[in-house]
């Protein structure tokens, strides 16, 4: 999605911080008064704005500490540590210039209302999420964002901001903290082209003009080739990502090749991101018919144009989390499509472990177990970072949708009369419809629909589905991946599944200083499924590190 445009780079608003007067003078408690904020357009604006106000808050001498050079340079969301941010939001409508609006900081709030904060002196930065994106991608491109300021809750006087700075993005071809990336941009970018093609189907769906977007990324030497022909990998992001940020991944995938560290391959990059969050290329009710769209629109269009293998032992399926269930499941319906998918801690795969919850539990509750202990959603080193509830109360905060738990509902949810699709949970108490649960079950559970199609789907899934996940994933997702693998293996399926001992959501894919030692792994793994009989080795370096005696690994 991008951002308006339309806005005058000269475009401030005018942040006045002001606690009611009879506030002030009453103790900092429950039922006090609580306080307001005053949000002004500047006159210097030539146009009235909208989007979502959020106010974010965090205690100042921890944040200082881990600043670098001690200075805050933004205040913000953090969604491994959801309890150390406060923020507080109202919807604003066709703000004109010199018009002012207040954000009642106790009515939308997380993790507690402000007037509930522990005294003391706190960060503050005020933030206009124009295109309501902040949900998926945080702050981005056209925002506009105050400075930040320092004001001692309760006592606080009035203060004025001055926002003069619109949110910008880097180049998305511009790698300053990878050098190695950096230097290798203009060279990656000479062997990549872009994707953006409006689908048929999708556009029919929404009554509008629907893109789809990437990148192709074609080999060193492809150009003087002559008539060869190349397997080609198609890869997708997880939540958060966008068509921009897949370029750090196409450029380290060049240098890769480059280097001899990666097979000669075509890669295609795509694009799941919307405004609901990932669609994860599958044909729902709510977001349409995207697996159709990549299947029978822009896979044909790629392999006419650019030297594509064109057959199923020549297409390949990679993706990380949200990219790794897309992956899976693009595998699990088209397969005689795909040569083989190697999914990489996919966003749960059996329902019944959505993330720690069986969904399909008598009287299920997404936020508390049955002996009314809270649900986690989140570890890092072994010790619980966040909750199912924090991160949901979070997300109502930030916006009414785009965040992770309502773009699941926008792709496995049937569709209300409303249009919108229906809740999987109630956003209050955590209680499971039964009803939206088992349509989950039965249009998008994976281990089930492998389960109850499996004599269908053998003779062309043999062998072709690869998983992978961390032992420590962040978010609990090594547990469906182990379910699902036990359905399989019921089956006595020909599957691979790897889970590798200590490791992340985050860190899966590295080994020392290496962040693509898995990928690298992977694409070799392709590689010499497409082309058995190839001179082209893999390097010693480019094989993943974990010996085969410590990977968990089913290969019948």
């Amino acid at each position: 999605m991008r951002k308006s445009v339309w806005i005058a780079l000269t475009l401030s608003l005018v942040v006045v911080l002001a606690m009611l007067a009879s506030a002030l003078a009453l103790r900092w408690h429950a039922g006090v008064t609580p306080p307001i904020f005053k949000v002004e357009l500047d006159g210097a604006a030539t146009q009235p704005v909208s989007g979502r106000l959020l106010l974010f808050a965090t205690e100042a001498t921890a944040a200082r500490k881990a600043a670098k050079n001690g200075k805050v340079e933004s205040v913000d969301a953090d969604p491994l540590y959801p309890m150390r941010t406060a923020v507080a939001s109202r919807e604003v409508s066709r703000l004109a210039p010199r018009q002012s609006v207040t954000i009642d900081t106790d009515n939308q709030a997380f993790p507690r209302s402000f007037s509930s904060l522990p005294p003391g002196e706190y960060l503050l930065q005020a933030v206009l999420d124009l295109d309501h994106n902040y949900n998926y991608s945080g702050r981005s491109a056209g925002d506009l964002v105050s400075p930040v300021i320092s004001v001692h809750l309760p006592a606080i006087t009035p203060s004025t901001l001055r926002l003069v700075r619109v949110q910008s993005e880097p180049y998305p071809w511009q790698m300053t903290s990878a050098p190695d990336l950096q230097a290798a941009a203009p060279d990656a970018r000479a062997h990549t082209k872009p994707i953006d093609r409006v689908s048929t189907v999708l556009s029919a769906f929404w009554g509008r003009p629907i893109h789809m977007r990437g990148w192709v990324l074609t080999p060193p030497g492809y150009e003087t080739s002559g008539n060869a022909h190349f397997p080609t990998v198609y890869y997708t992001h997880g939540f958060g990502g966008s068509e921009e940020r897949l370029i750090n991944t196409l450029v380290g995938v060049h240098l890769d090749m480059v280097k001899g560290q990666m097979p000669p391959m075509i890669w295609v990059f795509l694009d799941e991101s919307g405004p609901t969050g990932t669609h994860e290329f599958a044909d729902s009710v709510n977001n349409g018919p995207w697996g159709k769209a990549l299947t029978t629109e822009l896979i044909p269009a790629l392999e006419s144009h650019y030297r594509m293998d064109a057959k199923a032992s020549g297409r390949f399926l990679t993706g990380h989390s949200s990219g790794g269930w897309a992956t899976l499941w693009l595998q699990i319906n088209y397969p005689k499509l795909f040569g083989g998918t190697w999914s990489t801690s996919p966003d749960p795969v059996d329902f019944h472990d959505f993330s720690g919850v069986n969904l399909y539990a008598p009287h299920a509750n997404v936020y508390r177990r049955p002996d009314g202990t809270l649900w986690p959603l989140e570890r890092l080193n072994g010790k619980v970072q966040g909750t199912f509830e924090d991160s949901v109360r979070l997300e109502r905060v930030l916006g009414a949708y785009g965040g992770q738990m309502s773009s699941y509902e926008w792709v496995f949810s049937p569709r209300n009369d409303d249009g919108r699709p229906a809740l999987l949970f109630d956003r209050d108490t955590g209680t499971v419809d039964p009803a939206v649960a088992a349509y989950w079950r039965d249009h998008y559970d994976i281990a089930h629909r492998l389960q109850a199609d499996w004599p269908k789907l053998e003779p062309d899934l043999e062998g072709k589905i690869h998983v992978m996940v961390g032992t420590a994933d962040t978010y609990y997702l090594d547990g469906a991946v182990h379910r699902l693998q036990a359905v399989l293996d019921g089956l006595h399926a020909k599957t691979d599944f790897r889970y590798l001992p200590g490791k992340t959501h985050a860190d899966l894919y590295m080994h020392g200083d290496d962040p693509r030692a898995l990928l690298k792994q992977i694409s070799w793994e392709m590689y010499a499924q497409a082309r058995p009989d190839s001179s082209i080795k893999a390097p010693a370096q480019a094989l993943m590190v974990a010996p085969a005696s410590t990977v968990a690994q089913h290969v019948d």
